[in-house]
């Protein structure tokens, strides 16, 4: 196990962490979180090594074998199969030695019987089938393996720097923001590689679906105190809005929140034509409404200005052709963006999603077809090589005067305070600062302009979860147009009530919503697996057949077992609910001298309501498995 006895870390000088002192244990998948400046990766640097702690003790296993994502990759010749299966350096080892005994003339043989039946133990005959299927995964084509690694950019050798990783057999896995240079279709297949990964977990991730889908333990770092919480991001939430809503102040804020979250609720029960679409939505929102006290204390709050006038349609793209050089890379029928309408562009990197924002933002990417701005259309375009485009030497506050000469100083202070940007820093240069600081700086210009259409390519990078926090919230009540590109599901699923996907050269409407997506996603990829197994010969004899069923009657009854003891224990708390239910419906319960009594109940309902969503979730889980296995005839 991994424990922190009374440490204490600093770094530059300045107290990170202050006695903390928990254990994790061998298979925790923790998600470590906390404001940016925290200490996240002071800590990571902690477990890998490189610093050392101020006062207390750090003990972890010294056996343990630790992987972790490079921030650098050289430009190497080699390929990219090559490079990641490096990242088993005992395997590697192992091939070295081997080789070189087959190459001379004498050798142990006694030796080279070990070490092939080591490698048979470590599984490394099947090492290349194994690093293919990770860079697979990770959206990476058959020809591309062969690939030298100086050939890719910069976001693909972080997935191929990703792949190493997870090829190294590790005790204890780090990653850093593994999913930023991902698309949703890897993101969702990294949740399933580490739903299997055995070792220790720890993960720094301000992607909060991520998160909940990985982890089942949250350690968060918060005014010098590291604090281990049970369950996923939303458990954490959850916990920490009910020691938050005790406060007046928090409470009222929290009020504001869900009326913003509610006229988004009714907004979408408006519209009858997107029934479907609109249910997944309001069920994200409900649940915001649930853990919204959990970010009361949230630097950040803004909002959109007001719009004035907006043209309808917004912006109208007919029979398009989008590409480079003369090279279609998206065909586009018709695309028609009227104000107060979301669109979530779906598809993977490289489809072309960002090829279509820059023709709906200037026509740059434009080779055929028709696009026609409405009269007064102003666009708020958001991209990450804006972010090149500060100067380097202004402060945020000197970038707004330069958009808006008119505005007195101090209201673009009290502006600019929203977004994290007070005292001081609203006036220093924005060169040294970090990504996310100058993401929100961007972000700030974008929305002081008041623009009517906004398009936005992938506008969480680098914003941890309070600023994504405050940026859905102040989307949801934006009443202009919006296009957006975002591997950021909740954010996709609480802001976009229309989906456009981009795949085989081809952008059109899609029928459904982001779960829908997920669940085409994972048919496809079974349709392929399926594909890609050789044929098997099926014999047919009567004892094949009374084998063949009596195998998945065994393979059916643990299933079975399982669905009956969750569903006894769904009666169990379900009746508790109702008994907590019909206590906190009685009024006396709110008299003063019952509050002890009321904010037990409070808690216990939580617990309970807790308890029902896991059972439901494993109900859910192994009903799929049941579901999936082949029918007794």
């Amino acid at each position: 196990m991994i424990q922190f006895k009374q440490l204490t870390f600093s770094r530059a000088g300045k107290t990170l962490v202050e006695a903390a002192s928990f254990q994790l244990h061998p298979g925790h998948r923790v998600g470590l979180t906390g404001a940016n400046g925290a200490g996240k990766s002071t800590l990571f640097a902690l477990l890998r090594g490189e610093l050392t702690a101020d006062v207390g003790e750090l003990l972890m296993p010294p056996q343990w074998v630790i992987a972790h994502v490079a921030q650098e990759t050289p430009a190497l010749a080699q390929s990219a199969l090559e490079y990641t299966l490096d990242g088993d350096e005992e395997l590697r080892t192992l091939q070295a030695k081997l080789a070189q005994a087959e190459a001379g003339d004498s050798h142990d043989p006694l030796h080279v019987a070990e070490w092939h039946q080591r490698l048979a133990d470590i599984d490394g005959y099947s090492a290349e089938a194994r690093a293919s299927a990770l860079l697979a995964g990770l959206g990476f084509s058959q020809a591309q393996l062969s690939r030298a690694v100086s050939d890719f950019s910069g976001g693909w050798r972080m997935r191929l720097n990703l792949a190493r990783a997870l090829m190294c057999r590790s005790d204890l896995l780090l990653l850093d923001e593994p999913t930023n240079h991902l698309d949703i279709e890897a993101v969702i297949w990294l949740e399933g590689w580490l739903s299997a990964y055995r070792g220790t977990l720890l993960l720094i991730s301000h992607d909060r679906e991520f998160l909940d889908n990985t982890v089942n333990h949250i350690l968060h770092i918060e005014q010098q105190q590291l604090t281990l919480y049970r369950g996923g991001y939303s458990d954490f939430e959850r916990q920490r809005a009910e020691k938050l809503t005790l406060q007046q102040a928090s409470y009222q804020k929290q009020q504001q929140q869900m009326a913003h979250l509610q006229k988004y609720i009714d907004r979408f029960r408006a519209q009858a034509t997107k029934a479907r679409q609109a249910q997944s939505r309001i069920k994200a929102l409900e649940r915001m409404e649930r853990i919204s006290a959990a970010h009361v204390d949230s630097p950040f709050s803004f909002s959109f200005r007001d719009l004035g006038s907006a043209p309808d349609p917004l912006l109208v793209m007919n029979q398009a052709a989008l590409g480079y050089a003369g090279q279609t890379l998206v065909k586009l029928a018709h695309l028609a963006i009227r104000p107060g309408e979301r669109i979530g562009l779906l598809g993977k990197n490289g489809a072309g999603k960002s090829t279509l924002i820059k023709a709906l933002a200037q026509s740059e990417t434009l080779l055929s077809g028709e696009r026609v701005e409405g009269k007064d259309l102003r666009i708020g375009y958001f991209a990450q090589h804006q972010l090149e485009q500060l100067v380097a030497t202004d402060s945020p506050l000197q970038h707004l005067q330069r958009l808006d000469t008119q505005t007195r100083e101090q209201e673009l202070l009290d502006f600019l305070g929203g977004f994290d940007f007070r005292g001081e820093m609203a006036k220093t240069a924005c060169g040294p600062f970090s990504g996310g600081e100058k993401s929100r700086l961007a972000l700030a210009m974008l929305i002081w302009q008041r623009p009517n259409l906004i398009l936005l390519d992938e506008p969480t990078n680098h914003l941890d979860i309070e600023m994504r926090h405050a940026l859905s919230m102040a989307l949801q009540a934006y009443e202009g147009g919006m296009v957006m590109v975002s591997h950021d599901r909740t954010l996709l699923a609480t802001c976009c009530e229309k989906f456009v996907l981009v795949a085989d050269g081809q952008a059109n409407v899609f029928d459904g919503d982001l779960e829908d997506y997920k669940v085409s996603l994972i048919k496809t990829a079974q349709t392929e697996a399926t594909a890609s197994r050789p044929a098997v010969v099926k014999q047919n004899s009567y004892h094949q057949q009374k084998a063949d069923r009596q195998a998945r009657l065994v393979e059916r009854r643990p299933l079975l077992k399982t669905l009956a003891t969750l569903e006894t224990q769904l009666t169990k708390f379900t009746q508790e609910k109702q008994g907590i239910e019909s206590r906190l419906a009685d009024s006396a319960i709110y008299e003063v001298e019952q509050r002890e009594t009321l904010q037990s109940l409070l808690i216990a309902q939580g617990e309970n309501q807790k308890q029902l969503d896991a059972i439901e979730e494993q109900w859910l889980d192994v009903q799929e498995k049941l579901e999936a296995l082949p029918e007794i005839e």
